[in-house]
């Protein structure tokens, strides 16, 4: 195992530390355990710091341009996917997470290593930045730290960081423009590149129809419009996914969470604080709150004491040992035992019903194959949403982005409470809606039931994460909103 690079100046040693964070935090995904993410990171890093020594101590072959390459973080996150493929020839792939080793050996992996003019757009955008204008890109929407952070790493002014990545961002849209037109393709997408130019301009342009239909099954235009769209959020994406292929999402996802995590951003309000700057007020307040809490629950637990003590005197001697004869006095109402709640997820009972024993229901559990039924014979009372008075373990957001005579174009967005390594998405239509394609999931659908599966490279959802797909499906007659959404077999919300 190879020992990692000696800084040559303090300047490096700290840019050092840095990387290596990112290195091991992508070098993890890519691997199968521990020991093995520690050796992949450590043969990448040496190997990455080795390459940008020579090219930065290389020849410059002219004065009105710089020799096109990657900043630091993301020509080490390439040489972490490189050595995970000479792994893989060296038969050590078993080290390798076996999606990683499908995608290695797959069309996806070799458009990285192939002809320049048919690697990912954002790849061949981002290196044709200035160096420190694809630091500042890559800074701000790949690894996901403040503006005003990334201006103190870059010797930028802070009050004029804003407007300078913005000017960044359309720079680096007009390259990926200039590398589309560039960019060998066949007459059919040749003649939607002028008109997905005008659409991704502006926030309030809406895509044509025939345009979002080809957009749906060209991946080429498709990541195109990725990194043409500067609105909407999909450039960290398209940086990520483009720039490092496999499990860039899930990369740029343990970004974002680290730098909450280093930098205090989970709480609002304290994304623009620097790193280590001191919160005593707040920290005080918290702990006099958390204080009164603990008081007021030990005084509601005496008085709960107290009211469960029993009164009344008399000639009887209720603490003498041996006796179960009760008190005399008429006791209070009995406090509901633990066993008698309700679940949390079933539904509360009817008010003008509590207190009374309900008839017994017959039949399977209430949420047994729930699907089985034919389309028609439910009544119209029967629940289809989950109870809005708890916390629902997910909401969904139902968008039509468009729709034309004989099909339409939606997006699914679900919002989970919990973490998921995995999830599956299903729905009804209610007017025999057919989906035909999807995109960032996988479909299968059996009568009005549709199910959407997440795919490799999105499949880890963090708790209060989104995840999101979109799909083209046919419509006759009328084409109603579906129902009944579920994420893993539990009843979605309604996003609000």
């Amino acid at each position: 195992m190879p020992d990692l690079p000696t800084p040559q100046d303090a300047t490096e040693a700290a840019l050092f530390s840095e990387c290596w964070d990112a290195v091991l935090a992508y070098a993890d995904l890519c691997t199968s355990g521990s020991t093995a993410a520690a050796q992949l990171g450590r043969e990448a890093f040496a190997h990455g710091i080795r390459e940008a020594r020579a090219a930065e101590a290389g020849p410059v072959r002219g004065t009105a341009r710089r020799p096109a390459r990657l900043p630091r973080i993301p020509l080490l996150l390439t040489s972490v996917r490189t050595t995970a493929a000479a792994w893989e020839e060296e038969g050590q792939g078993h080290k390798l997470d076996p999606d990683l080793r499908l995608w290695l050996n797959s069309d996806k992996a070799a458009r990285y290593t192939g002809p320049p003019l048919q690697r990912p757009l954002a790849l061949r955008g981002l290196r044709d930045l200035q160096q420190a204008d694809a630091e500042l890109l890559w800074f701000t929407e790949v690894e996901a730290l403040p503006l005003s952070v990334v201006a103190r790493r870059l010797g930028l002014d802070p009050a004029g960081a804003a407007e300078e990545l913005q000017q960044v961002r359309t720079l680096f849209r007009d390259r990926c423009h200039r590398n589309h037109l560039d960019t060998p393709m066949d007459a059919r997408c040749r003649s939607y590149a002028r008109l997905l130019d005008a659409v991704t301009r502006s926030s309030a342009a809406e895509t044509p129809g025939d345009l979002s239909r080809h957009l749906a099954t060209c991946v080429q235009c498709a990541e195109a419009a990725a990194c043409l769209r500067l609105h909407g959020g999909a450039l960290p994406g398209a940086l990520a996914g483009g720039v490092i292929g496999w499990g860039g999402l899930a990369y740029l996802e343990r970004r974002r969470r680290a730098a909450e995590v280093r930098l205090g951003t989970g709480r609002p309000g304290s994304a623009d604080k620097a790193a280590g700057e001191p919160e005593d007020g707040e920290q005080k307040a918290r702990v006099a709150r958390n204080g009164l809490l603990v008081a007021a629950v030990l005084v509601s637990v005496l008085a709960l004491g107290v009211s469960l003590m029993p009164f009344g005197g008399g000639d009887d001697d209720l603490g003498a040992p041996g006796t179960d004869r009760q008190p005399v006095a008429d006791p209070a109402p009995p406090l509901p035992s633990a066993p008698s709640l309700p679940p949390a997820t079933s539904k509360p009972a009817d008010r003008t019903t509590q207190g009374t024993k309900q008839p017994e229901k017959s039949g399977k559990p209430e949420g047994r194959n729930r699907h089985t039924e034919p389309q028609g014979t439910s009544s119209p009372t029967e629940r289809t949403e989950p109870d809005e008075s708890g916390d629902p373990v997910c909401r969904v957001e139902y968008d039509l982005v468009n729709q034309w005579p004989d099909g339409f174009q939606a997006t699914v967005t679900v919002t989970s409470a919990e973490s998921l390594d995995a999830w599956r998405v299903a729905w009804s239509f209610r007017d025999g809606q057919k989906v035909g394609q999807m995109w960032d999931a996988s479909v299968s659908q059996n009568g009005s039931r549709v199910t959407a599966t997440a795919a490799d490279y999105n499949k880890s959802v963090p708790a209060g994460g989104d995840l999101a797909f979109g799909f083209l499906a046919s419509w006759h007659g009328k084409n109603s909103p579906p129902y009944d959404f579920e994420l893993n077999g539990h009843a979605c919300a309604k996003g609000s």
